[in-house]
Formats: structure tokens, sequence, C-alpha cells
């Protein structure tokens, strides 16, 4: 199988901190891959070079075939241009651990901007399609809330719908309950799982072991900016290889 995303080599440093250190990685279509890890491993960061808000230092990111962010002429590495860098990015649809909404545009709004302003979709069928997300979400009936009216749970739902309404090929979670009360992590996973039932492909940076688990296809650990383990979710958790993650995975309430 030809991989959606193929990462090789990718390496990113931060002044003298070398965060990635040589990542290799794919996530087939319709595939769920959960990244998990303790802070500073650079779990974020691999997300935010997958979806170019993060320049890389080297290695090389494909989605769908297509080179991201990066092209090689007459055997040098040039970044492409911003133009193209936002195309390419549009490819993904990324959900951040804050909300990201805009506080003066209801819900529908919200959801409706990107269909608007980036796929150039008119008012009615952006409409139609935001509408249609947002009751896939569970908020049929909140379209017309403003975000200050909605729940933090209800909000990043609102944020989930507006990543899925612009078609991407990938879906990027970037610890997406870890601004939320723990009575409202609930609802937001459960969208999560209707979505993976439903053959998105998603890449997952997640403490929420039990969901790694139990929705994921794949896990991955990373650990010191390499990924030390990776495998099927359920052998992963159920017998870790390495002692680091055993190490990790003995201090998670699973």
């Amino acid at each position: 199988m030809t991989a959606l995303l193929s990462i090789r080599g990718l390496t990113k440093r931060f002044g003298a901190t070398e965060v990635l250190k040589g990542v290799d990685l794919d996530v087939n279509q319709g595939e769920v891959v959960s990244i998990i890890g303790a802070s500073g491993s650079g779990k974020t960061t691999l997300l935010r070079c997958v979806n170019l808000l993060e320049d890389f230092d080297g290695g090389e990111i494909h989605l769908d075939g297509i080179s991201i962010g990066y092209a090689v002429k007459n055997g040098a590495r040039r970044r492409l241009r911003e133009r193209e860098c936002a195309r390419q990015r549009a490819m993904t649809g990324m959900v951040f651990q804050s909300f990201n909404l805009f506080p003066h545009l209801t819900a529908i709004g919200n959801v409706m901007l990107g269909l608007v302003k980036v796929r150039h979709m008119s008012r009615h069928d952006a409409r139609d399609r935001a509408q249609s997300w947002l009751g896939r979400v569970g908020l049929a009936d909140r379209g017309d809330f403003m975000p200050a009216q909605l729940s933090g749970g209800q909000q990043q739902r609102v944020a989930i719908a507006r990543a899925l309404a612009m078609d991407p090929k990938l879906v990027l979670l970037d610890e997406i309950t870890s601004a939320l009360d723990p009575e409202l992590v609930g609802e937001v996973l459960a969208t999560i799982k209707a979505l993976a039932k439903d053959g998105t492909t998603m890449l997952i940076v997640t403490h929420e072991m039990r969901f790694a688990r139990d929705v994921s296809h794949r896990t991955v650990f990373m650990d010191r900016g390499l990924i030390a383990e990776q495998g099927a979710s359920a052998d992963l958790f159920r017998q870790p290889r390495t002692p680091r993650l055993a190490e990790f995975l003995g201090t998670a309430n699973l």
C-alpha cells in the first residue's frame, strides 16, 4: 500500500536544540495514528512540520505523492513560495489545543469562512456544507451561537467541523482535549471516534492513552525527537518492547 503521508529523515532545530532527529513515519489512507510521548519529545513539532506551520531543516514529507514545503532543483533544496505552501497546507486540516475560533462569527460562520475564502464556494453552498458538518459533530442546533455562548467542548467540535468541512486529505489533531475541563473531554473524543469509523485519515497527538489504545489503528511513541517504538495500538499498550515505553505507560492511568 502506498502511504498517503510519507515522512523520511525529518529533522528540525530551534537554535542549538535538535527537536526532530530523523523521523520516519507512514500513514495510510483511512488509518488513524496516535502519537504519544513525554512533553518535549517532538510530537507537536512533527505535526506543525506536516502542516507547514514550521520549516524543517532536513528530510522529506510527501502527502498524496506531493513533496511538501520544499523542492530540489539542480541538487539544491529550496523552500516553495508561500502561495504554493498555502495551497499544500489546504490539503490538511489541523485542529489545535486552543479552539482558534473567530469570536465575532457564529459557529456556522466559522465553518463557512474557509469554504468561501479558500475553496471559493458560494455562500449558499458553504452554508449547506457547514450545517451538514455541524450536524455531524452534534451541533446542528448551535449554528447561530457565538463562540462565547458555547462550552469548551462545543467550541472544539466547531473547530473539528471547520477542519473537516474543507475536505482535507489528512486531519491533524494536536492535544485537542488538553484545554478542556475533564467533564467535556468525552464529547470531543466521541466525535473523533465517529470520524474514525467513517474512515477519516487522522494523525493525532494525544495524552489520552485510553483513547489512543481504543481508537487508533496504530500508536507511535516518540522519545527525545525520535520514534522509539510503534505498532498496532492494542499490541503496543499490552506489551511494550522498549523499557522507555514501559516506563512511560507505567505512569498512565490505563
